[in-house]
C-alpha cells in the first residue's frame, strides 16, 4: 500500500517533459533567419514528421489546455485552410519535401469539426507537396466522438490514416456537466465502431483524472465503461489546473477537485486495473496491448516522447504546420505564432509564420537525453550514455545524483554505476525524478504558477 501522507509530499509544480528544454525557455531571440538556417541545415537522411494544427472547436471544455479557437463560422475554416496551403507553399521552399515522411498527425482543437470535404482537401494539399510516405507511415488524427461521421471517417482512411484517438476524459454525467463536455457512452461507442469499420489499425481513447468531482469509486466506472469499448491504447492524464495561463479554467470550482492522495489513488488503481486486463504501462501515462508497437521499441530502447505523447517514430525532423503548432529538429525547438492575426500576416509577407523557439547546446542534448529516456522507459542505461556523449555519468551528474538520494531512500528507484531504474510506485512521481536533472529548475523555483502540480 502506498503511503499518501508520504507521496503527497512530492506534489509540487514540475513540467511534462514533452520537450527539453521546456517551452518555458523558448524565446524570439531564437528568431526567423535562426530558424531558417536549422531548416537548410537539417540533415537530409532524416525523415520527416509533420504535425498540422487545426485549432477550431466548437465551445469550450473547461479542463483543456490546448490553444484553441471557438468558433461555429464556415468562412473561418476556409481561411484557414486556405493559409495553411500557403505555409506549405512557403515551407517548400525551405525543406527538402522529398524526404521520407514517417509520422503525419492532425491535432487541435477538434480536427473533425472540419467537415469532409475540408479535410480532404487539407489532406490532399499535403499528400501534393509530400509525396514521399513510407508504407508503414503512422498517419493519425484526434477526434471529438461528438464531432465525426462516415463521410470525414471514409476521408481519412482513403487517405491512409491509420490510427485515431478519442478524447473521452470521464464517462460520469456530474463530472462531464462541470467540465462541460458532456458525452454519453453510447456517441463514443459509435464513434469506436466507424474507427474499427473503417480499418484504423490502432485506436486510443483519453481519460483525465484530477478532473471535478471525481473518485477512486467514480473513476473505477469510468474505466469500466472506456474498457468495454476495448481500445487498443489508452491515455490516462494528470489534469493540469493551470486557470493563471487558461482562462476556460477559471470556471473550474477548485474545491471540487480531488486532493493529490485521491488523485495517487486513482493512477496506482488504474495501473493495476490495466495490467489485470492485459494492457501494460507504457512509459508516464500511456497503457498498451502487449502486441503493440510500443513494446518492441521499449525492448530496444527506442521509444520516444514528443509533443504527441509516446511514439516509435524516433530520428525524425518534427515539422509543425499552422497556428502555434511546435518543431522539433536535432538541436532545436521551434513554435509559430499563437494569435491569428500575426500568423496570417507572416504568411502574406511570404514568410513562414515562426514566432520563436530554442536553439539547444550540448548540454541541453545530453540533459535532454537523460530526461527523455527516463520519461520513456523509466530508467537509465548509464553504460550506453556514456558511449553517445563521452563523459562520465557520476561526475557529470554529480549534484542530481545527491539529489536522487531521498528518491533511493523511499524506494522510488534504484541506483548502481551501470543503471537507474524507477520502482513501480516511483513511476507515478517520474516528473519529480526528471527535474532533477533539469538545469532550468532552479530559475522557476519560487514561481509555483509555473507548471501544474506533479501529483
Amino acid at each position: 500500500m502506498l503511503d499518501f501522507d508520504k507521496f503527497t509530499r512530492y506534489s509540487k509544480p514540475g513540467p511534462r517533459y514533452t520537450s527539453y528544454p521546456t517551452a518555458l525557455e523558448f524565446s524570439d531571440t531564437f528568431g526567423y533567419t535562426s530558424y531558417l538556417e536549422k531548416l537548410h541545415s537539417q540533415d537530409p537522411k532524416r525523415p520527416l514528421s509533420l504535425y498540422f494544427h487545426l485549432p477550431f472547436c466548437k465551445n469550450a471544455c473547461y479542463f483543456c489546455g490546448c490553444n484553441v479557437v471557438f468558433t461555429s463560422k464556415e468562412e473561418k475554416k476556409e481561411r484557414y485552410i486556405d493559409y495553411l496551403l500557403r505555409e506549405m507553399e512557403i515551407l517548400s521552399q525551405h525543406i527538402d519535401v522529398s524526404r521520407p515522411v514517417i509520422q503525419l498527425h492532425f491535432g487541435g482543437g477538434t480536427p473533425t469539426f472540419f467537415n469532409a470535404e475540408q479535410l480532404g482537401r487539407i489532406i490532399g494539399a499535403i499528400k501534393s507537396h509530400f509525396k514521399n510516405f513510407t508504407a508503414d507511415a503512422e498517419i493519425s488524427c484526434e477526434i471529438d466522438p461528438r464531432h465525426i461521421n462516415e463521410e470525414q471517417m471514409k476521408v481519412m482512411s482513403d487517405a491512409g490514416f491509420n490510427r485515431v484517438s478519442f478524447g473521452i476524459q470521464d464517462f460520469d454525467e456530474k463530472v462531464q456537466i462541470a467540465v462541460h463536455r458532456v458525452q454519453p457512452y453510447d456517441i463514443t461507442k459509435a464513434a469506436m465502431e466507424l474507427a474499427r469499420q473503417y480499418n484504423m489499425v490502432s485506436v486510443n481513447v483519453d481519460l483525465i483524472y484530477g478532473l471535478p468531482y471525481q473518485s477512486l469509486e467514480t473513476f473505477k466506472k469510468s474505466l469500466d465503461l472506456a474498457i468495454s469499448l476495448n481500445p487498443d491504447r489508452f491515455a490516462v492524464f494528470n489534469y493540469a489546473h493551470v486557470p493563471w495561463l487558461k482562462k476556460t479554467m477559471r470556471k473550474i470550482d477548485e474545491t471540487t477537485l480531488p486532493l493529490p492522495a485521491e488523485k495517487l489513488a486513482i493512477m496506482r488503481y488504474t495501473i493495476d486495473y490495466m495490467n489485470e486486463r492485459g494492457y501494460k504501462m507504457i512509459g508516464m501515462d500511456h497503457f498498451a496491448k502487449p502486441a503493440d508497437e510500443l513494446f518492441k521499441a521499449i525492448e530496444k530502447g527506442e521509444l520516444h516522447r514528443n509533443f504527441q505523447g509516446y511514439t516509435t517514430k524516433g530520428g525524425a525532423d518534427l515539422i509543425g504546420v499552422g497556428l502555434t503548432s511546435i518543431g522539433e529538429g536535432a538541436d532545436y525547438y521551434s513554435q509559430n505564432f499563437k494569435e491569428m492575426d500575426r500568423y496570417e500576416e507572416a504568411i502574406d509577407a511570404g514568410k513562414l509564420p515562426h514566432e520563436r523557439g530554442v536553439a539547444l547546446n550540448v548540454d541541453d542534448r545530453i540533459r535532454q537525453y537523460v530526461i527523455m529516456e527516463l520519461m520513456s522507459n523509466f530508467k537509465l542505461d548509464i553504460g550506453r550514455f556514456e558511449k553517445l556523449y563521452k563523459v562520465k555519468f557520476a561526475e557529470y551528474f554529480a549534484d542530481a545524483l545527491e539529489e536522487l538520494k531521498p528518491f533511493e531512500a523511499d524506494e522510488l528507484l534504484t541506483m548502481t554505476p551501470s543503471l537507474i531504474e524507477c520502482s513501480p510506485t516511483g513511476t507515478l512521481l517520474i516528473r519529480n525524478i526528471a527535474i532533477v536533472f533539469d538545469a532550468y529548475m532552479k530559475r522557476h523555483a519560487s514561481n509555483s504558477k509555473t507548471f501544474s502540480k506533479t501529483v
